[in-house]
This record gives structure tokens, sequence and C-alpha cells, in this order.
């Protein structure tokens, strides 16, 4: 059965060795691919286990056949599970798949990429059903644990029962650890503390000693005063952190008046750089109106002053500002144009607007 392996397997790779060299043509041979060897592994590997199996068939059907004289009606089961093996062999011989599509990921041809992938799995499915020929041959069978003889009158003890090292299972062994303490129908037995419970109260023990040593005496690691205020210190830089990044969350539903002096000042200086051509450098109005005065063309509360440097006046020829500078600095910027208010510059526009 071993050389009709090898002849088949043969036959199969013969007509696959023109796609893997080429002696007139400069391109590398596709034995050299990574893909292309380790399939030639793997199907050298599986026809090893089969030329080994195979031996170990043929030698317990000699076997087997001293047993069919006795049981000849084993024959037709035995035939069936012989012929099974021989399709197999036979779809290894003719079993070929071609697709035009290239594998991407190899430099071997569809055709050679894959016929070595059908002559592996054909060659698993021969060794499946050696497998089973040979357990048949062989009268392979089971064997189930046998059940645990259980003596009589002793309890059964759980897991949970184990686990907890529990002395009373049963009425007789409650009458031997009760300790004589009944109250209300319940009686008190001498069942021990639970192992796992011990050895939880140890490790708790040995915990606080260790942690004890390094806390108090060594200074190795920190308390739990220190580890507060660690945290603590952590939490305020984060702190620090998230406003600096809220400052520019803010809109002109949130915004609020600014009244610290290094907000009004860099208000004051973006308003110079920006807004004096049309406000004036004292907010007195030039093609732009009074900003120093009780009157406001689009509302003088801080939102309102907010949302007009924000999205401008397009049809007075204001520009947005918004892509300009930051939400903090439209802050800075409105609240220095609230801090004018009432100033009373020189040479003052005449008043635009509703009073407010």
């Amino acid at each position: 059965m071993n050389k009709r392996f090898i002849q088949l397997l043969a036959g199969c790779l013969s007509g696959a060795l023109p796609a893997f060299a080429d002696s007139g043509s400069n391109v590398p041979s596709e034995l050299y691919d990574p893909v292309a060897l380790l399939l030639l592994v793997v199907i050298g590997g599986l026809l090893l286990a089969i030329i080994i199996l195979g031996n170990a068939v043929l030698g317990a059907m000699d076997i087997f056949r001293e047993k069919m004289k006795k049981d000849a009606g084993k024959a037709l089961i035995t035939i069936g599970v012989i012929s099974l093996v021989f399709l197999s062999q036979s779809a290894f011989a003719t079993s070929v798949v071609t697709t035009e599509a290239n594998p991407y990921f190899t430099r071997l041809s569809s055709t050679s990429f894959y016929l070595m992938i059908s002559v592996i799995i054909v060659e698993l499915a021969v060794i499946i059903s050696l497998l089973f020929v040979l357990r048949f041959l062989a009268g392979i069978k089971r064997k189930r644990k046998p059940a645990k003889a259980t003596v009589p009158g002793k309890p059964k003890v759980s897991w949970f029962e184990k686990l907890n090292n529990t002395k009373t299972l049963d009425a007789a062994a409650e009458a031997d650890e009760d300790m004589g303490h009944d109250f209300d129908g319940i009686h008190e037995l001498n069942n021990p503390t639970p192992p796992w419970w011990k050895w939880g109260f140890i490790f708790t023990v040995c915990f606080g000693i260790v942690y004890f040593w390094r806390t108090e005496i060594t200074h190795s690691a920190p308390n739990q005063l220190e580890e507060l205020a660690v945290a603590e210190e952590k939490a305020a830089i984060a702190k620090e952190e998230y406003l600096k990044k809220a400052a520019n969350n803010i809109d002109e539903n949130n915004v609020v008046l600014l009244t610290d002096a290094n907000d009004i000042a860099a208000g004051q200086k973006i308003f110079v750089a920006s807004c004096a051509p049309c406000h004036g450098p004292q907010g007195q109005g030039v093609v732009g109106p009074n900003l120093t005065d009780d009157y406001w063309l689009h509302g003088g509360k801080i939102n309102d002053v907010f949302k007009t440097i924000k999205y401008g006046v397009a049809d007075k020829g204001m520009k947005s500002w918004q892509e300009d500078f930051s939400p903090k600095q439209l802050a800075q910027l409105a609240s220095f144009v609230k801090s004018i208010h009432g100033s009373n510059p020189p040479n003052p526009k005449e008043a635009q607007g509703q009073k407010e």
C-alpha cells in the first residue's frame, strides 16, 4: 500500500514540476519561494505519516485476517472501510484545483499553489481514513471509567463541604460535635473554621506587618496620609490642565465678564491692534460706533458683545473674528470693551442704536 501512495504522489507532482523551474528563463525558480518550500515540507511530512500508518494498517490486516476466519459477519464492514481508503487514494491522484487568480502572498502560479494545497488536503483525508481503519482492525474501544463504589451509610461530600472542611455531614456527626447550646431549636456545632478563612486571616496579618514596617519604620513606601497628599497634588495639576483646556470652550452662552487686570490688559492689546482702526484707540468710534456710551446696535450685555465680535456684522462691514482669536481671547476682548464703558474719551462719535 505504501508503494501505491508513493507512485500516486509522484504522478501528481510530476505535472507541477514544469511550473517550478524553467531552464530557459531568467525568472527565479518557484522552488525558492518560501510558501512553496513550506508547502513541500508539509506534503513530505504528511506523506511520511501516510507511509507509517500504511505499514501499521498492513500489519493489523494480517492479524485481523485470522479473526475474519472466525467471524465472517465482519467482512462486509471491513471491505467498506478499506474501500474508503482506496477511494481517498484515488482522490489523491485525481483531485487538482485550478483557478486564474494568483495568490498575492507568493510568486507561485495559481496551478502550482492550488495543486499543492489539494495534495495536502487529500493527504489529510488519507491519514484520517487510515486512522479509522487502524482503530477498527486493532479493535480499539473507548474505556469507560468505572463508577466509584459508595460505602453504604457514608454521606456524600460535596466540593463546597470539602473546601470548608465540614465535619458534621449527617445526624450522627452533628450529635458528636454538638456543644450543648440550644436556642429555639438551633444547635451550636463545633465545626472548624474553614481553611480558606484561616489562610486569608494569616495573609492579612502578614500583610499588615509588612505594610507597617515599610510605611512607619523604614519609610520605603508612603502611608495613607502621604498617598492622600500625592493624590491631591496630582488632582490640582489635572484641574489646572482642565481649566486651560476649558478656557477654549467659551461661547456666547456661557461667557462671563472677566475682571482680572491681566485679562483686561490682554483684551486691550487685541483691541488696539485689531479694532482701533474702526472704533478708535479709546473706543470713541470712527467708522464703527462709539463703544463707551450707553447706546448699542447689537446689545450691550457681555454675551451680546462676545457674539458680535465672534460672528461679526457682515452687512455693516465688521468681519468675524472667531478664526483669528481663541474663545479665551474673544472673552478678554469683550470684557475690555465693557470696561471702557463711561470713560468719555475726546471727540466721541454720536450715539447709535438703543440705550441700555
